[in-house]
Formats: C-alpha cells, structure tokens, sequence
C-alpha cells in the first residue's frame, strides 16, 4: 500500500502565509519520509475547502518545496475552466516539478460553483470526459484548431511542452459505480472515499473497474485506485480520540453547510443526489455529528495508532486499494498534524512489504479476462 497526503481543511489559520504554513512543511516533510504524493483540491466561495480555489496555482508552489511527490490535483473541477488552459497551467507544474504533475478530474457537484460557466452544469459528465480527452491530446503534442474573435483559424499547440509525454489521469468518484466503469472505459486511474459508501460496496466497484479497463484496454497497467481517508495518529487510540473529536465534529459542521447552501441553491449535493433544502435543528445537528464521528473513528478513517490502523489497511489491500489519500489538515494545528505525520510515516512503512502481494492478486485478477 503506497500512502500519500491530501488538504481539504476549512479556512484556518493565521492570515498571509500562515495559513499555508502547514501545506508546505507537511508536503516537505511527507516528500523527506517517502510518501507518494500530495494532492489538494478546488473550492469555491466557502469556508470548506476555502484555501484552495485554484490547485495548479497552489501545485506550482508545492513543486518548489518537494523533489519526489508526485502533485496531484484532487480534485480539479474541470467544467469550470477552459480545457486548453488546464493544459497549460498544469504543463507549468509538470515543467517547475521535473515531471510530477498529475491531475484527478471531477465533474463538480455545487451549482453555486457554476457561476463560471452556467450553461455546464446539466452535462458537467459529459464536459469532464470531453475535457480530458482534449487535455490529453495537447499533453501529448497534438494541435487543436479554434477561431478567435473574427472567425479566423488558430492553431493551438501546448506551451511550455510537458516534460511527462501522458500525463497521469484520474477520475473522482464520490461512489457512483457507473463512474468506476467510466473510469476504466477511459483508461483512468480512480480517487474516491467511503462518504456514503462502505467498503464491501467499494470492493464490487473496484471489481467493475477493473473489469472495465480489461475489457476495453486488454492486459496491462491494472489502473491505480487511491482512498481518502481522515488521519490522524498518535500513540494511544483513547488520547486520539479525544484529540480530533471536537475538530473532527467542527469540520462535518462546515461540510454539512456547503451540502445545505448547494442544495438552496437548486443543485446536487455530493454524490451527485439531490435533496430539498432544509434547517437541520441544533439538536439534531449535533447528535449527527456525534454518530458521524463515531462512524468515522471506529471504521472509515486513519484514527489510532499505527498498529490499531492496520488491519484496515490490510482489509482495504484485499479489495484493490492501492493507496491511501491520508486527509490530514481538519485539525487547525500544524504542530499536532506534523507529529501525526511522523505516526502515518510509521504506519506506511509497516505496510510496504504487501505491495508485492497486492501487485500479485490484481495481476491475477486481470488474467481472468484473457
């Protein structure tokens, strides 16, 4: 099991640089220990997520502070740009990194965020999928033709050229099994997590796939499956628990208020489902977010120690996960999240030998489809 790091915290911290402080000593330290890369994501106009309306500016700061981690956007929300800038943004990364630019594409779910481009929202799929080819066709050299403003041809090629020639694709899935089989048809690798999902639900949608990608690819590359997963360890479960408790609690709270203002706003919530808006009251508010934490720390996160985290390492191994997005920043200390960061270092390191066997059982899975 390889493990990276992933940012998605509210807005926290000191104003100015101090409110990426933790990024970047986070990044510089997991690129020290040998973790495999570093991912943040794209929000807008909320506290969730705040600290990061565009990843390719932030990826281009991460690549001045990092020799090895590959630096992921996760996600980029790509029918809020244009494709042939997405190209070039992430071209400069992939030049400023050595070749460690790599992006995950999602389709975006929060109507407000559509206020770039309104028209996208009712086939956001479709405009992600279309974009990736295209993006993917600049990567490689290709030259599209556009019109400019009196109708007159442009040749549109990629400057500067990507040191990468493919750039490395995956594709967020907030649990809809037809995107794992999309992902798979369009030789992707897939980023997902266990909101609204258990794992015995997850194993057959890894199952599909990778079906898919045998199918449509024959053998080869089995496609790489990344998890997010909330982190934070320590050396005694009970004194962890304590510790994230309340900061876990108030980073639901922020969540479930972008849910409530996307759903206001006549759109999907996340998972692509849509609900009637509603006031959820204070007290029901707060016991939901007292068993969301329960259901969290005792199966779907990375709270514990090292050696209390392993057997779900071990578990997720068996389904086909082959890393883990450790989402470390919901805690507003840099200290503490630091030093918790060592404990994931531990824990990753336990797990390195069964890389072998996880290799050796989705090799054997594909050879089924020959």
């Amino acid at each position: 099991m390889e493990f990276g790091i992933m940012f998605f915290s509210s807005q926290a911290g000191s104003a100015g640089e101090g409110r990426y402080r933790l990024l970047l000593e986070a990044a510089a330290l997991a690129d020290r220990c040998g973790f495999c890369a570093v991912w943040t994501p794209e929000r807008h106009f909320h506290d969730f997520g705040g600290l990061f309306p565009s990843p390719a500016v932030v990826s281009a700061a991460l690549a001045m502070v990092t020799k090895r981690l590959q630096i992921r956007a996760g996600s980029l929300i790509s029918p809020l740009h244009d494709d042939v800038r997405i190209a070039e943004e992430w071209s400069v990364v992939d030049n400023l990194s050595g070749g460690r630019a790599a992006i995950s594409f999602g389709s975006g779910w929060n109507v407000d965020d559509f206020t770039f481009f309104p028209d996208r929202y009712p086939r956001r799929q479709a405009v992600m999928y279309e974009q990736i080819e295209t993006v993917r066709r600049l990567w490689r050299g290709d030259v599209l033709v556009r019109e400019n403003t009196y109708g007159k041809p442009v040749e549109i090629a990629l400057h500067p050229r990507p040191v990468q020639r493919e750039l490395p694709v995956w594709i967020t899935s907030s649990g809809n099994a037809q995107t794992f089989v999309s992902a798979g048809v369009h030789r992707a690798n897939v980023l997902t997590h266990l909101i609204g999902q258990d794992i015995p639900a997850l194993a057959g949608k890894i199952a599909g796939y990778r079906a898919a990608l045998a199918e449509h690819h024959g053998v080869g590359p089995p496609g790489k499956v990344s998890l997010m997963l909330h982190s934070f360890l320590g050396t005694d479960v009970a004194a962890v628990k304590a510790r994230v408790r309340e900061p876990f609690r108030e980073y639901l709270r922020s969540a479930i208020s972008l849910e409530q203002l996307a759903a206001a706003g006549g759109g999907a919530i996340s998972g692509g489902h849509r609900v009637e808006a509603h006031d959820i009251p204070p007290d029901t508010l707060e016991e939901l977010l007292n068993l969301t934490f329960e259901r969290y720390f005792d199966h779907n996160s990375l709270m514990g120690t090292p050696a209390s985290c392993q057997p779900l390492i071990a578990r997720l191994e068996e389904i086909g996960v082959d890393e883990i997005a450790c989402l470390i920043d919901f805690i507003d200390d840099p200290g503490a999240v630091l030093e918790s960061l060592t404990h994931l270092d531990t824990l990753r390191a336990a797990c390195m030998p069964s890389q072998v066997e996880a290799r050796r059982a989705r090799q054997a899975f594909l050879e089924d489809f020959e």
